[in-house]
């Protein structure tokens, strides 16, 4: 009678974590925060980027936890660390911390893409359970983004493309007004009255922000706006 093999039992290594902030009491907070958290080891802390790149370089952690605003500019020197991180150790996740809601280093931040790199408001960091799923997430090399954050990027994608907003009967009627046509002949092309092609051109210049122009100035933006939407425009 064979005897079967007992159970493996599974071991998780502590997560390897760098913290960077150069506001004392910050960092102080955070590091018995991160204290609290089960299976994070904080191995290393930085007050600048300089010193948070040595760090990483010196000690591979898994993960990083890192300010956007240091010295010396307090501009997004995080931002630039983390990038260069995920460069140079392409196995370290990086998880940037902000005040509030800065949609252009969002997309600094996620401009090479987003394997690997988070983006989280400080006001998250006191939930223990949220931040160790965070810096677990970014170690294996997904993406951790803070709901205020994507609701901002989604809101700015949507006003820089606002063709997006558009119905699809709109979007024919500007395809057809920019081909040239007058009402008149949208209505016959579109089998639609004069009287709906009338509404659905004042929907348009509203969607487009073209409330406050003359009629023609906004005949022609709109187009404008189609065609560079299109990639017809250069």
């Amino acid at each position: 009678m064979s005897v079967g093999a007992s159970p493996r039992t599974v071991v998780r290594m502590p997560l390897r974590v760098v913290f960077a902030d150069d506001n004392f009491l910050m960092r102080e907070g955070m590091t018995a925060l991160l204290a609290e958290v089960d299976g994070i080891d904080l191995v290393g802390t930085a007050t600048d980027a300089a010193t948070l790149l040595a760090l990483v370089d010196e000690l591979a952690p898994d993960a990083v936890l890192t300010d956007i605003r240091m010295p010396p500019t307090h501009t997004k020197e995080g931002i630039d660390a983390a990038r260069l991180i995920r460069s140079r150790h392409p196995q370290v996740g990086v998880v940037v911390l902000s005040q509030y809601v800065e949609e252009d280093y969002a997309f600094e931040l996620l401009a090479d893409g987003v394997a690997g790199r988070g983006y989280l408001l400080k006001e998250r960091v006191t939930d223990l359970a949220e931040l160790g799923r965070a810096l677990r997430e970014v170690a294996g090399g997904g993406s951790v983004l803070d709901p205020l954050v994507v609701e901002a990027l989604l809101a700015r994608r949507a006003a820089e493309t606002p063709l997006l907003g558009l119905t699809d009967r709109e979007r024919e009627v500007l395809r057809e007004m920019a081909t040239g046509r007058n009402n008149a002949a949208i209505a016959t092309t579109l089998f639609m009255s004069d009287r709906a092609v009338e509404k659905h051109i004042g929907s348009v210049f509203q969607k487009l922000g073209l409330v406050d122009e003359h009629a023609v100035n906004r005949r022609v933006s709109a187009v404008l706006a189609y065609l560079e939407a299109s990639g017809s425009a250069r």
